[in-house]
């Protein structure tokens, strides 16, 4: 068996796109390990391979433990690690992305740094969120209020559809069982659905903490993506939870999401939306136009980029003689 420092890096060629992967994984009471380009999980019941490339999102629940070797391979091949709790989903580390592209991290942050942009990008969050409605002039007040009272006309519709008492939105940070069952359900949804929305963000190279709605965090963007399937996926799925039963919602929403988002593909249509949030006007000409560059160019004036590698000073500087290494 290779060590792992013989081992060559995973490069984006050998990996499975974002859309493509399992939404998340949620694994406890056992031990993560490597083997080759897999991780395996080991318990009482014996050890199960899971291939690394096809994880979004990786769940390690009480009980578990995963080696340095595990988590290498998670890095390599971009998936996201979260350790979370027995009731709610928290997101604390991440692996690399999986394009060796800065174009979308660049133009998240020319519209982030513009002031129109941003509110431009945020009226079409809110297109996104509420397609029958247009945003078109609205401040940024505007929008806080419309889309408050849409997300408690959400609340209130489906507690009707599914006849359960609503006292309204509750949650004590820390405290999961605080809030009754629906509210459990609602907070167990949106913390898994920040989870996956950051393993997506991370992947495609984009910033998690340059929000055009949230600001001020380091999940601000995240926060972003993730509230644009609220009142479509997350609000409706939790009350459906919570009307079945009022045990275990936090294990059986976290269940319920995991289907409805392979269902539904809602990772390829969150990887559509961040590129059509920030890039709008792109094409691709190719299947995989940014998973494929793999380059580093320089800046130079003009807005121009030159190639890396070369010595721009002196006489030799546009010669084969000027690459530095």
């Amino acid at each position: 068996m290779t060590t792992v420092g013989r081992r060559t890096a995973l490069t984006p060629r050998h990996l499975t796109r974002t859309g493509e992967r399992l939404s998340f994984i949620y694994l406890e009471r056992c031990t993560v390990h490597r083997d080759a380009n897999a991780i395996t999980a080991e318990d009482a019941d014996g050890t199960t391979h899971i291939p690394s490339a096809t994880i979004g999102t990786l769940l390690l629940g009480p009980g578990t433990r995963i080696t340095h070797q595990a988590m290498s391979v998670l890095g390599e091949t971009g998936a996201a690690v979260a350790w979370v709790g027995e009731h709610g989903v928290r997101y604390y580390a991440s692996g690399r992305a999986l394009t060796r592209s800065s174009a979308l991290a660049e133009a998240q942050a020319l519209k982030w740094a513009n002031p129109r942009t941003r509110l431009a990008v945020a009226r079409a969050m809110y297109r996104l969120r509420f397609p029958d409605e247009d945003p078109a002039g609205l401040t940024r007040q505007e929008l806080l209020g419309r889309e408050g009272r849409r997300v408690k006309d959400c609340y209130r519709a489906h507690a009707a559809r599914t006849g359960i008492p609503w006292k309204g939105r509750k949650y004590t940070p820390g405290d999961f069982t605080s809030g009754d069952a629906v509210n459990q359900a609602v907070t167990a949804a949106a913390q898994c659905m920040y989870g996956i929305a950051h393993a997506v963000v991370t992947s495609l190279g984009a910033s998690p903490a340059l929000g055009f709605i949230h600001s001020g965090h380091e999940l601000s963007f995240v926060l972003d993506i993730a509230d644009l399937y609220k009142t479509e996926i997350g609000i409706p799925l939790a009350f459906d939870i919570a009307a079945e039963d009022e045990q275990d919602v936090g294990p059986r929403t976290r269940r319920a999401l995991r289907d409805r988002i392979n269902a539904t593909s809602l990772l390829n249509r969150c990887v559509d939306d961040i590129k059509g949030l920030l890039i709008p006007d792109a094409t691709d000409t190719h299947p995989h136009p940014a998973e494929e560059q793999d380059r580093v160019t320089l800046h130079s004036d003009r807005g121009q980029q030159v190639a890396s590698g070369h010595n721009y000073a002196g006489p030799f500087a546009d010669t084969e003689e000027a690459v530095l290494w």
